[in-house]
């Protein structure tokens, strides 16, 4: 079933073309992710889609009663709001149901609102539903609904948005850049959500495992066309190089072809035949496709790194903590030459406190950290680039010299080091708050390097970057001969970077594991079974497990518990107006009909309740 049909839509802002007109469709339980280098349209298309920003030219036309939902990069949401204000704004009916049950829960003597309330989570049947909400609020984070969006985190932002996109439950869920802000156990939790969950998803993402696992279709925009791919990443990567070697043989086959036909032109006398006029048509497009050129400029890295010398950081019984909470104990660690460090662990259990230890903007309560002298950072951060108002692309750069020195006694202008970044000099005198999120993230990353470190910290690199940047990212970080430290949520860039993980277990506690993010969650798996048997084997935990009551049988046990506990506030609401002597011989023998009604019936459901708890014991 086809939710979504674009045709022909386009876009340009001023002069510059982001995209010539597009045609493709969407169907139903399609899982498709949309790549393309930084700069090509991703986001601009997906807004447009999500009709969030209109297109030049073309329609964009979705099946009639199609919900969609959008996430994002950044989600602008009221500062003003509560997340839970946030989340009933979705729209959802069965959340508005739930949220007004769990206010007459906190409200046990209004009866009558109660039963309301009880009747329509019944109605809409919001059981399971609640279920589904509560353990979503759960895995993202997001218990304390009463918290405003203004004292947010940015991590917290998103994870907010998130659970709102989902729990909208769109025919068509659109995703740009999903894993950004999250941390690893969250992305890997959402990434089985997705796999599980009969979605019909549009995502654009960097993180190449997400891709690879979730997605069952790739379109790729290249050089103003869509290309689709049917399959996984990987599949797409073997399709996309054998796509590029054909047209690779077939450019070079028009090419030979060109040559012909031009020498043949150059030969013709003035005096043609319609035969000839018709062959001199026909060279025109052939010399079109024999002078197009293919934009496959890589971003260039090189860096004249500074003298390392033998001595880096070195840290002695250094402690951190603020009031009670404590960050690192009595922490020990010589940082050598070479060393790849990967840095994991959940929001809040000290990484960012760590790397303001170690670049000394932040210092230790106790013990010591000793600097080499030739020690120089580069410090690319998650806040990314810092610009004047107006300040264009070339005026960054040149704030570092109008030459920058590099390997081998080299020099190269700051132009010349734009272009090597893939800023063309027209990008180049561009305002830096008109670039892509990507293109900002490249021009960060170049005024990292060019101060030539040679103790590199990366928080969160890969963010907005385009693939192709990632690979040659990795490339460049393989051969750096200094010190790296990486703080990333990209599975796949830790896995190819580093070789040991510090994990920071929270209470001051820091594991130096020996290997990469995959090796470290295969032991991580192995240890959870190994606990796990252990406990079966002291609880007959097999034993339990088999008798484990059914859902649905908790889902009854759950409402007869509801049922009973109205049920004795209405006898007991009942009892005390038996106490009133104003009333009459005909209201206290009707109050006593209503309470013997209500006591039958709790006996009843209590009876009910015993019966079924001896069942599933």
């Amino acid at each position: 079933m086809n939710l979504l049909s674009v045709e022909g839509i386009s876009k340009t802002y001023g002069e510059r073309v982001v995209f010539e007109p597009l045609s493709f469709g969407i169907s139903k339980g399609q899982k498709i992710a949309l790549i393309a280098k930084n700069g090509s349209g991703k986001t601009t298309l997906l807004k447009i889609i999500a009709q969030q920003d209109t297109s030049d030219t073309g329609l964009v036309n979705f099946r009639k009663g199609t919900r969609v939902s959008y996430l994002a990069q950044e989600p602008i949401l009221d500062p003003q709001q509560t997340v839970e204000e946030i989340i009933l704004a979705s729209g959802n009916e069965t959340l508005e149901v739930i949220a007004t049950y769990e206010k007459a829960l906190q409200n046990p003597e209004d009866t009558a609102a109660y039963q309301l309330a009880f009747e329509a989570m019944d109605q809409h049947q919001a059981w399971d539903f609640e279920t589904q909400y509560k353990q979503l609020l759960s895995k993202l984070k997001l218990e304390d609904l009463s918290l405003k969006v203004a004292t947010l985190s940015g991590g917290q932002k998103k994870r907010l948005a998130l659970c709102s996109a989902l729990l909208e439950k769109p025919d068509l869920l659109i995703l740009d850049e999903p894993t950004n802000h999250l941390d690893l156990e969250m992305i890997e939790w959402l990434e089985a959500y997705f796999i599980k969950e009969k979605l019909t998803l549009l995502m654009v993402t960097h993180d190449r495992y997400f891709l690879e696992r979730v997605c069952t279709e790739i379109i790729e925009l290249d050089e103003g066309a869509l290309y689709t791919y049917k399959g996984s990443y990987s599949y797409y990567l073997e399709k996309r190089n054998a796509r590029l070697e054909q047209q690779e043989t077939e450019a070079h086959k028009t090419k030979r072809h060109f040559s012909k036909e031009l020498e043949w032109m150059r030969r013709q006398p003035k005096a043609r035949t319609t035969k000839s006029k018709s062959r001199i048509a026909d060279f025109q497009t052939i010399k079109a496709k024999a002078l197009q050129r293919r934009n496959e400029h890589e971003v260039q890295l090189e860096i004249n790194m500074e003298r390392l010398g033998s001595k880096m950081i070195e840290m002695h019984k250094v402690g951190k903590a603020f009031g009670e909470k404590i960050i690192l104990q009595s922490f020990d660690y010589n940082f050598q030459r070479n060393d790849r460090i990967g840095i994991i662990g959940n929001n809040g259990s000290g990484k960012s406190t760590f790397l303001k230890l170690l670049t000394d903007t932040l210092k230790p309560d106790s013990g010591k950290i000793v600097r080499g002298e030739t020690l120089k950072f580069g410090y690319y951060t998650q806040e990314g680039i810092r610009v004047k108002p107006s300040q264009k692309v070339i005026e960054v750069i040149r704030e570092f010299g109008e030459f920058i020195p590099l390997k081998k006694g080299r020099k190269i202008s700051a132009q010349q080091l734009l272009e090597r970044f893939l800023f063309d000099r027209k990008k180049q005198y561009d305002f830096v708050e008109k670039l892509s999120g990507g293109e900002r993230k490249r021009l960060y990353l170049c005024t990292v390097l060019i101060q030539n470190p040679n103790f590199l910290i990366l928080d969160e690199p890969t963010n907005d970057l385009d693939i192709v940047t990632l690979n040659v990212l990795e490339n460049f970080l393989l051969d750096f001969p200094g010190c790296l430290i990486v703080v990333s949520h990209d599975r796949y860039f830790m896995d190819k970077i580093v070789d040991h993980l510090f994990v920071f277990k929270g209470a001051g506690t820091i594991e130096d594991f020996p290997g990469n993010y995959s090796d470290f969650r295969t032991y991580d798996q192995s240890s959870s079974q190994s606990e796990t048997t252990e406990k079966k084997q002291k609880v007959d935990w097999k034993n339990k497990e088999q008798n484990k009551p059914s859902y649905e049988a908790q889902k009854v046990l759950k409402k007869l518990e509801n049922e009973i506990a109205s049920l004795e506030i209405q006898k007991e609401t009942l009892q005390n107006q038996f106490a009133d002597a104003s009333l009459s011989a005909e209201d206290i023998k009707a109050l006593a009909i209503e309470l013997k009604t209500v006591e039958e019936t709790l006996e009843v459901k209590t009876n009910e309740w015993l019966e079924r708890s001896l069942e599933t014991e």
